[in-house]
């Protein structure tokens, strides 16, 4: 039996708890970071099995062996932390903010713009894609965009700007990414972890006047997918069909997510301004 996950270090809260937010959640709690996740009360999560913030839904969520729990009450955190999961707040104003008060605040909600994230939220702040300006919205802003830079840490000055264009994986870019072609109720045909063709539909919009359906323009395995039922805008995401057709790849984070949350914990460490605190228990019978 695996032994309980130790998060005993500096606070970090981690605002959104979508795919590249729950990368960065994952690395710092494996880190042994006290990380804490806000989010909406409704999250749109094209790849929600591999999301924290799918406990906001489900009140408790696991990804790759990390678990975590939807809390209501800050004041409960620590006791989260020391069961060895991580905390799910509903709080995208970050009226909990004073409760926390974290020593690191990483804004990865991936709006690519700035929802109100400042530097003096806590002592070191970084802020993921573009939106943020280095030194003046955040201290850190991080890369991004796939590619030679992705994960890079920038001191001074933004991120790429957002070219609209979904990162090439297997040879495909727009063709894998599906988007509602209008807004309406989204109700899946088809499963995370199926197979699919081009052509073939994966779900419809109804909009209260006629349904219309959602093609695959892109042969692979469905590798996330809106939930049924879920309301949405027009153009927004709810799909994604990976070329390479590993089926494995739906149920684990992506290289994306590692990267950055790689590198975060990367800009955290730098310098030696911040150290986790790892109790001596976890060193007994280690040579």
């Amino acid at each position: 039996m695996k032994n309980k996950l130790v998060m005993n270090g500096p606070v970090v809260l981690v605002r959104g708890a979508g795919e590249q937010a729950s990368g960065v959640g994952w690395v710092l709690a494996k880190a042994g970071f006290r990380v804490v996740m806000t989010e909406v009360a409704k999250p749109l999560m094209v790849r929600w099995p591999v999301c924290f913030g799918t406990a906001v839904s489900e009140g408790r969520w696991q990804v790759e062996g990390v678990p975590s729990s939807r809390l209501e009450d800050p004041q409960r955190c620590e006791a989260v932390w020391q069961a060895g999961e991580i905390p799910v707040l509903v709080d995208p104003s970050l009226k909990s903010l004073s409760v926390l008060n974290p020593v690191v605040l990483v804004d990865a909600i991936m709006a690519k713009r700035n929802l109100g994230t400042s530097r003096s939220m806590a002592l070191k702040t970084f802020g993921l894609g573009p939106g943020f300006r280095a030194g003046i919205d955040v201290d850190v802003v991080v890369e991004t965009n796939r590619g030679h830079h992705l994960g890079r840490l920038i001191y001074d000055g933004a991120a790429q700007p957002n070219t609209g264009v979904p990162g090439e994986i297997g040879g495909f870019s727009r063709e894998r990414v599906i988007y509602s072609p209008k807004a309406g109720i989204f109700r899946a045909k088809r499963a995370i972890g199926d197979q699919v063709l081009v052509g073939e539909c994966l779900g419809e919009i109804d909009d209260g006047v006629r349904l219309e359906e959602v093609l695959s323009f892109c042969t692979g395995v469905l590798r996330g997918l809106l939930r049924t039922d879920t309301p949405v805008a027009e153009h927004v995401k709810i799909g994604d069909v990976d070329p390479r057709g590993h089926v494995e790849y739906c149920w684990t984070i992506t290289e994306k997510a590692r990267a950055l949350g790689g590198a975060v914990l990367l800009g955290i460490l730098e310098g030696g301004s911040l150290t986790v605190c790892v109790p001596k228990k976890r060193l007994e019978g280690r040579d």
